[in-house]
C-alpha cells in the first residue's frame, strides 16, 4: 500500500487498499492503524480535506473497525547521537 506523508495533528501518513477497503493510518507517536470497511469516497474526502487530523477525528477513528499494525512507539533517541554525541 502506498502511504502518503503529511503533517496533520497527530497523522503522520494515510494510505488506501481500495481493493480490500483498508485506510491504514501511522501517527505521531509511531502507531500504525488499519481501519476496515473503509469506502473510497471517505479515502477520498480524507485525502483531500484541509485539516486531514479533524476529518479523521470526525468521520473515521471511532466509527470502523481497527486492526493495530504497529506498536512501535519512537525512542526519543536521535540515531546521530551515537556518531556525534547529543547536542
Amino acid at each position: 500500500m502506498d502511504m502518503i506523508r503529511i503533517h496533520s495533528g497527530k497523522l503522520r501518513a494515510i494510505g488506501y487498499d481500495a481493493s480490500k477497503r483498508i485506510l491504514r493510518v501511522e501517527l505521531e507517536d509511531g502507531r500504525t492503524l488499519e481501519h476496515l470497511n473503509v469506502g473510497e469516497s471517505l479515502w477520498r474526502n480524507l485525502k483531500n480535506a484541509s485539516a486531514q487530523w479533524s476529518y479523521y477525528r470526525d468521520n473515521i477513528e471511532d466509527e470502523f473497525t481497527v486492526n493495530r499494525v504497529s506498536n512501535k512507539a519512537p525512542s526519543g533517541k536521535n540515531p546521530l547521537d551515537d556518531l556525534f554525541g547529543p547536542t
